[in-house]
């Protein structure tokens, strides 16, 4: 009987589909793909390593992203809420203007985990003890997400709305907060060693004595 097709079996259009690079765990390697408006909730994502991929405007909402590798891809414009991220691998990865709620990153592969968000929705997401120096969170919502034990030396919050985002044991180390709003920092639970803060939102240090302030 012949081996099938060395090949990804994907359909949709405008992907480019590469002979499949045995590894380890993966199975497909797919690289410089485009997937445009493809609603992938139903059809699933093949489990792959993609490399150099676009997804613009797609819905992956609650899909199953179990193993799944994505390296050097931009997310625009897409839905991944609730997805499941165990063992998911995100490698300088860009989201700008998404949907993000629900997300439990801590379950991704911690090797080369990093991305950015600019213009995105994170509300209930969870970056528990994740190892995420330097990341950038541009105009981004960050409602109830969850900091605890996450190193965010060096992470720049601009424009973001942390309101009720939980910074717990929190490694902060050169954080710019300077145009975050809403956040609530208990420098007694933080490392906060050289971090970036501007009045009057500064006062967020302050939110665990329960004093007034008068201007």
């Amino acid at each position: 009987m012949p081996a099938p097709p060395a090949f990804a079996d994907i359909s949709a259009e405008g992907i480019k589909l590469v002979p499949l690079r045995k590894t380890d765990n993966m199975d497909e390697l797919i690289t410089d793909a485009l997937f445009d408006r493809q609603d992938l909730r139903t059809a699933g994502l093949p489990r792959a390593e993609y490399e150099q991929c676009t997804f613009k405007s797609c819905d992956l909402s609650g899909i199953d992203l179990t193993g799944t590798v994505f390296d050097n891809c931009t997310f625009t414009g897409c839905n991944l809420s609730m997805a499941k991220l165990s063992g998911a691998a995100f490698r300088d990865v860009i989201f700008t203007d998404c949907k993000l709620l629900g997300l439990h990153f801590e379950q991704c592969s911690p090797f080369g985990l990093s991305f950015s968000f600019e213009q995105c929705v994170l509300n209930h997401s969870s970056f528990y003890q994740c190892k995420i120096r330097k990341t950038r969170f541009r105009n981004t919502q960050l409602q109830e997400v969850d900091f605890t034990e996450c190193d965010l030396t060096g992470a720049l919050f601009d424009n973001c709305n942390c309101t009720d985002a939980t910074f717990d044991r929190s490694i902060l180390d050169k954080a710019d907060f300077r145009t975050a709003l809403n956040y609530s920092i208990d420098p007694e639970k933080n490392r906060l060693k050289k971090a970036r803060f501007s009045l009057p939102e500064v006062l967020g240090l302050l939110h665990k004595y329960d004093i007034d302030i008068e201007k």
